[in-house]
């Protein structure tokens, strides 16, 4: 599995998988399901209405439907799921995977509109080769469109010591309150210290790595002038990291 290191705007480093080409492919395929759902549905909608209506020419009528549309919404339907959902279409929501920026910064919805429009090249003109080609070489996994609006697929890890959703999720100082408003005096080489002790302890749960955390936990808290927390001191650190991520953004 290909891991790749960004560092987000709010100054944290960030380890995490790339998406894997199988992946990828069976978020298509439930996405092309689910479109092909939302579009049959959509029919038969039209018809019921232009039937209870009792509309005359409905033949007329449902092409009209059909190309003012049915035929944007199927052709649209992974920007618009991708700009909605935050890097998300229900297929990848399924296979727990998500668009980022390679530079850390928030998608854009000209960057979605990018990919999108590089997927008539990538997946339809080439059936897919292109693709598969591109994102299986590619040391970050990015296809052409990947590239051009600077995005790639990642899987959303929650093993991560600080979870990718809980990076992207926190967009202003309104949508969380920091714990430990003091965290903000730490410097940066601190907290991916904080950061790597976790990850450590958790991949590798040893009395080495534990020590180690209990010294950071007791060293933390003398700093920030506040009782060591007895239980979950993952919880304690991962909590830090937010807080820093929040108020030095």
């Amino acid at each position: 599995m290909k891991t790749i290191e960004i560092r987000t705007s709010q100054n944290v480093t960030i380890n995490y998988q790339v998406a894997a080409l199988y992946q990828r492919v069976l978020a298509f395929l439930l996405d092309t399901f689910f479109n092909q759902v939302i579009s049959i549905l959509l029919t038969l909608l039209i018809i019921f209405v232009l039937s209870f209506l009792d509309a005359g020419s409905s033949g007329e009528w449902y092409e009209s439907f059909n190309y003012l549309l049915i035929m944007p919404i199927w052709m649209g339907y992974t920007l618009i799921s991708e700009a909605s959902f935050k890097g998300q279409t229900f297929g990848k929501m399924a296979l727990g995977i998500r668009v980022i920026r390679i530079d850390g910064n928030q998608v854009t919805f000209l960057d979605y509109v990018l990919r999108w429009s590089f997927r008539l090249l990538d997946l339809w003109m080439t059936c897919g080769a292109l693709a598969s080609i591109m994102s299986s070489g590619s040391p970050k996994g990015q296809r052409l469109g990947g590239m051009v609006s600077n995005t790639t697929v990642v899987k959303l890890n929650p093993k991560l010591p600080v979870a990718l959703r809980e990076v992207l999720n926190i967009d202003s100082r309104t949508s969380y309150t920091p714990v430990y408003p003091e965290v903000r005096h730490f410097k940066e080489g601190d907290m991916l210290l904080m950061k790597q002790t976790i990850d450590r302890y958790i991949r590798f749960k040893n009395p080495a790595h534990l020590d180690a955390l209990h010294l950071l936990v007791e060293q933390v808290s003398k700093e920030l002038q506040i009782p060591a927390p007895k239980e979950d001191k993952v919880g304690f650190i991962r909590t830090l990291i937010k807080d820093y991520i929040v108020l030095t953004r």
